[in-house]
């Protein structure tokens, strides 16, 4: 099946849905149906365009452009590789599910700005995703950041407009210094009346980019990344966004805002900034090594279910930034399954975390115990999560940590050399081990709550949201190579791009 202007149309659907939202706002039933049938209809397409999509071809594809601000050189422009092909089924797909959990009764205020909230989300997410010109992304980058706000701000807990706020002052500077990056991009593409920020034409001229230049502007991209990300020192919005937002939030929040930062630093600081990426490298290095570490001891001290899934992201986000700058296939490819792998599993997680308090209104893991004597579907679906969560072969979250690993072993290009770092990221395997498998058994086979008795498994809508994650989870674990086939040609070109020695020479 082939479907033209595809991209353009994942992102009018979302759009053309808010149209009846704002008919039936009075209606939460009405309003939970079309948010349900519209992000459905989402997930459908995008699968057409996967279907559409030529695997083992590095270039971009499904391609569409139009002039937007001629004067100014700026085009709407969306396009995907192999990097951002399987990035946007991942957004339909989550978003879908957190819409249809939320249905379920999980939202029972202002439920139609809930279900818009979402739909705005949606566009921007997606866009983020298939924008291939800078502004376009920035404006995508930035619509993200409006709807997230209003859902920890209005649904979510106790703490939430301190959480809010804490989350959109991060993330908005960070936004702002790479709008300045941006700028600067723009007045040195060329002369007034020349000046784009399509990303093709800025390829073709980056030579023009001196040593200087790009090391502030990586810098500009690469804070707004990494707070997005988000990378340590930058991650302590994180936690407490997490805590405080709604499950259908932490779930969108940990699967698909997180992964925007890794997919900036693939699509446009590498390629466009080479020397400017080998000039910061063995500090980010450095900062994605503590972050593994970091997260996961943090993780092992956390009396919170909730906070502790948080932390964990900052380890496993950890494995995406290393992947990705440790400059060669294995752990390239290993970053991109790591942000698939990532989605899938910990906003499994946290929808498991959500269901639990839903029924319990406890989320201090020594007020549970015994859950698996009374919720044995539940059980079985969140263990295996957990196991994924901690990298068990088999199951998606090692194939990522694997081949991240295995890069970093082969890379020489920081101090003490990857002998020194691969080892010491491997450590943060064995503690996710410790703290997720210490806490599965203290919540599940801990001492019995008798009140917990009478709360019911899982409901058909949560085992219909589940189901197709624990799917993904497994199919990823035992197949990844189709999904690797996908990724490779365009993160080899990405990498010979960042890894251009004669381009690197010149600029010196």
């Amino acid at each position: 099946m082939t479907i033209g202007h595809v991209l353009t149309l994942l992102l009018v659907v979302p759009a053309v849905g808010l149209i009846p939202l704002a008919l039936f706002r009075g209606d939460a039933r009405a309003a939970k149906q079309v948010a349900i049938v519209t992000t459905f209809v989402e997930l459908l397409l995008s699968l057409v365009m996967l279907a559409q999509f030529k695997v083992g071809e590095a270039d971009f594809q499904l391609v569409e452009q139009a002039d937007w601000l001629p004067s100014l050189g700026i085009r709407y422009f969306v396009g995907v590789d192999g990097i951002s092909v399987l990035l946007v089924p991942m957004t339909t797909l989550l978003t879908f599910l957190s819409v249809l959990y939320s249905s379920g009764g999980a939202i029972k205020d202002r439920v139609t700005a809930f279900m818009a909230s979402f739909l705005i989300l949606e566009i921007g997410m997606v866009g983020v995703f298939i924008s291939l010109d800078l502004f376009l992304f920035y404006v995508m980058f930035e619509l993200m950041l409006v709807p997230m706000y209003l859902i920890i701000g209005i649904w979510g807990g106790t703490r939430r407009i301190y959480s809010t706020l804490k989350f959109v002052i991060f993330t908005l500077a960070g936004s702002l210094v790479m709008l300045v990056g941006i700028v600067a991009i723009w007045l040195a593409s060329g002369p007034e009346g020349s000046r784009t920020l399509s990303l093709p034409d800025l390829l073709a001229i980056r030579n023009r980019f001196s040593a200087e230049f790009q090391f502030w502007v990586f810098l500009a991209f690469g804070l707004a990344f990494a707070i997005k990300l988000p990378m340590f020192p930058f991650h302590t919005w994180l936690p407490d966004a997490h805590v405080e937002a709604p499950t259908a939030g932490s779930i969108i929040l940990a699967g698909v805002l997180l992964k925007a930062g890794g997919y900036g630093f693939l699509r446009f600081a590498l390629p466009l900034f080479p020397t400017g990426t080998q000039l910061w490298l063995p500090l980010i290095i450095v900062l994605s090594v503590i972050a593994i570490l970091y997260g996961a001891a943090v993780s092992t001290v956390q009396k919170d279910l909730k906070k502790l899934v948080a932390y964990s992201s900052v380890a496993h986000m950890g494995f995406v930034t290393l992947g990705i700058f440790v400059l060669n296939a294995q752990g390239g490819v290993g970053a991109v399954l790591q942000m698939l792998n990532h989605a899938f599993v910990t906003g499994a997680l946290f929808l498991f975390v959500g269901i639990q308090y839903e029924r319990t209104h406890r989320r201090v893991i020594a007020d549970l115990g015994g859950l698996a004597n009374h919720w044995p579907l539940y059980t079985t679906f969140f263990g295996v999560f957990v196991l994924a969560s901690l990298g068990l072969p088999g199951l998606s979250g090692f194939v990522g940590e694997f081949l991240v690993l295995l890069g970093t072993f082969q890379f020489g290009g920081v101090p003490l050399g990857g002998l020194f770092w691969g080892p010491l990221a491997a450590i943060g395997v064995i503690l996710a081990a410790i703290y997720l498998l210490w806490m599965f058994s203290r919540v599940m086979y801990g001492p019995a709550r008798d009140h917990y008795k009478v709360l019911p498994d899982l409901s058909p809508i949560e085992v219909a949201c589940a189901v197709p994650l624990l799917v993904l989870t497994v199919l990823l674990g035992v197949f990844p190579q189709p999904a690797i086939a996908i990724i490779e040609p365009s993160l080899d070109r990405v990498l010979r791009l960042a890894t251009d020695p004669t381009f690197l020479v010149a600029l010196r």
